[in-house]
């Protein structure tokens, strides 16, 4: 399918298999944060079909095909999968609309734009409003108390906001590995605690994924390898000065839902084999780069948004290589 062509069938088959296919990292995520993970996913559903209704009017199109192509859900609900549950729900609207509005229907909708919606609109929260979105929870709350903290009506709990696994390994300047990962509650067995399950539930959504042929392994191996091979590399043992295993890297952050969700978003994505295959490369080694020396634990977003504006020279590397060996 043409990522160009107007919306169609088999637009909305791919979406709707994309929707499937993260059902369960959201079930996981549920599991480990609660209801602030499904008032996250109402609040930016409701925002995306909004934005899609309104933007559909102001430039007189039938409503119908802009809202059932499923684009606008699917940037949602990756969003909202990325977003700290239980913050503030002007936080996700915002993130969402201007996901959306600066990322997709400022080039002209679908099929136009050279950034990935859904990151566009996770870094420009980051960047605008970093204290909240930093504050990840310990655990999940009940349905009342969450909705009292989405709407800012309450106090939170002590101790309910924790640094995540990534956050804390970023600014350890003493603790070893095996200190951390016994003393500090965001660590889990591998990763960050019930992150690195979390990271295995999308993983097996891009399997299915992949299974089905609604996206190609370059993109996702090529991320992949890299952060393994550059965490290699610069692994340090269990150190103070280490930065993280191959595997805490591989099972922490946004990493799994990145490489199968979002860095596969067909648009702003590369499109060629080896184009795709080099645009997953540098998403790695630009999320490793960011976490380990750069000033946010989890550098998928901005990697991703980087490796965007490499996608023009890319593909003509691509086509100069194809090039060559057919000559």
């Amino acid at each position: 399918m043409s990522p160009r062509e107007a919306p169609d069938d088999r637009l909305q088959q791919a979406m709707k298999r994309v929707l499937l296919a993260t059902l369960p990292g959201l079930l996981a995520l549920f599991w480990f944060y609660g209801w602030g993970v499904l008032i996250n996913l109402i609040l930016a559903a409701s925002t995306a079909l909004l934005i899609e209704a309104g933007v559909a009017r102001l430039r007189r199109q039938p409503l119908q095909p802009t809202l059932s192509d499923g684009s606008a859900l699917v940037s949602a609900t990756l969003l909202a999968a990325a977003m700290p549950p239980y913050c503030p729900w002007w936080l996700t609207v915002t993130a969402v609309a201007s996901g959306l509005l600066f990322g997709k229907h400022l080039y002209g909708g679908i099929g136009k734009n050279p950034f990935n919606p859904a990151m566009l609109g996770f870094a420009l929260a980051m960047l605008l409003f970093p204290q909240p979105m930093t504050h990840w929870p310990a655990h999940g709350m009940s349905l009342q108390a969450a909705f009292a903290q989405v709407l800012n009506l309450g106090q939170a709990p002590d101790a309910w906001v924790q640094a995540t696994a990534l956050d804390s390994l970023r600014i350890n300047k003493s603790l070893t590995m095996d200190e951390l990962f016994a003393a500090n509650p965001a660590f889990g067995r591998f990763g960050g605690r019930g992150v690195e399950w979390i990271n295995l539930a999308f993983l097996a959504g891009g399997l299915f994924l992949l299974q089905r042929r609604v996206i190609a392994w370059q993109a996702p191996v090529g991320m992949l390898t890299s952060l393994f091979v550059v965490s290699l590399l610069c692994w340090n043992g269990a150190g103070s000065d280490s930065h993280g295993s191959p595997l805490f890297h591989l099972l922490s952050g946004a990493t799994l839902l990145g490489a199968f969700f979002i860095i596969t978003e067909p648009v702003s994505g590369a499109k060629s084999s080896l184009a795709r295959l080099l645009f997953g490369v540098g998403v790695g080694l630009l999320t490793y780069l960011i976490r380990t020396w750069g000033g946010y634990p989890d550098g998928v977003a901005f990697a991703v948004l980087l490796m965007n504006l490499c996608v023009p020279a890319l593909e003509r590397f691509a086509a100069a290589r194809q090039t060559q060996v057919q000559s």
